[in-house]
């Protein structure tokens, strides 16, 4: 649909105008589309702070409407541990955390709501007991809070930068040094949205460390720690230092050969979480071994390398 602004819209944000003519949907779900460049203004991508002038043609490409609460859906669910307080899950690649654009059912909200029944509130309806996520295609463990108490205890811990969290990652190109700190900022990519970007002087702080654990001719297998947990992080830090994640085209991984191929995903996964326990404050700590399609491809490696 084509909307234009009159002069009495002049000096309106975007998203508070399209509130008014859009009055059927939610400010959230408009800014939502704003983010996902659903909503172009004279053919551009823009922001939902966007101030309008008057006479702008806004096309807007609404969304398929996503279901006001998660539902429970019998979906193959591995479990690290659990207690009354927290479940530690380990997530295959593939499976997205909780419903958004695009992504309705088949997340891991589902199949935790199938097997535990309730968890957090916190959240709302739609993330129940989702503390932190993982992109799609990265496996490996995640934690979640069963309780509202579990979930601040847990979120204080994410924040404060207690919680340990170790991902293995595989890397284009041979690393310069054994080890490594990055802490560009992150922030969104002005130009592809679906994009975060560490080459602008603004953003949100981040912290990436790395150590070199194997090297081979074209790649390197990388044990990593995050200090913080922005979207993409350790896929943006390393492809900003030229060793992007191998099969993440998204942040310029070139293809690989036939006889190596990786299919479906990149090579990233969260190896380790360790954080305390919200009720006795004991650390616990969770690992899940690197799944067969990349252990695969790494013993390719090895055994190309001879």
């Amino acid at each position: 649909m084509i909307l234009r602004p009159g002069p009495g819209d002049s000096g309106k944000r975007l998203d508070a105008f399209l509130h008014g003519a859009l009055p059927e949907f939610s400010r959230s779900r408009l800014q939502s589309w704003i983010k996902a460049d659903r909503v172009l203004v004279d053919g551009e991508a823009t922001r939902a702070s966007y101030i309008l002038r008057g006479g702008e043609s806004i096309s807007v490409t609404p969304a398929d409407l996503q279901p006001l609460a998660a539902e429970p859906e019998e979906l193959p669910l591995r479990i690290l541990y659990e207690d009354a307080d927290v479940i530690v899950v380990d997530k295959s690649a593939g499976m997205v955390v909780h419903a958004g654009a695009g992504h309705g059912r088949g997340t891991l909200v589902n199949a935790l709501l199938h097997h535990f029944g309730t968890l957090s509130s916190i959240n709302g309806d739609l993330r129940p007991g989702i503390v932190h996520r993982l992109d799609r295609e990265t496996s490996g463990v995640l934690v979640v809070a069963r309780t509202d108490r579990a979930h601040q205890s847990l979120a204080a811990q994410f924040h404060d930068r207690e919680v340990e969290k170790i991902y293995l990652a595989l890397v284009h190109g041979r690393m310069n040094k054994p080890a490594g700190r990055i802490d560009s900022p992150i922030a969104r990519d002005p130009v592809r949205r679906v994009r975060m970007t560490a080459r602008l002087a603004t953003g949100r702080a981040a912290l990436t460390e790395y150590r070199l654990l194997e090297q081979f001719d074209k790649f390197s297998y990388l044990e990593v720690r995050l200090g913080t947990g922005r979207t993409h992080q350790i896929r943006v830090h390393l492809a900003s230092i030229g060793h992007p994640v191998v099969g993440d085209r998204l942040y310029g991984a070139p293809p690989l050969t036939p006889e190596l191929p990786l299919p479906g995903r990149f090579f990233l996964h969260a190896y380790r979480l360790r954080f305390r326990s919200p009720s006795t404050e004991e650390w616990i700590a969770a690992e899940s071994p690197l799944p067969p399609e990349l252990a695969a491809f790494l013993q390719a490696l090895r055994t190309k390398r001879g």
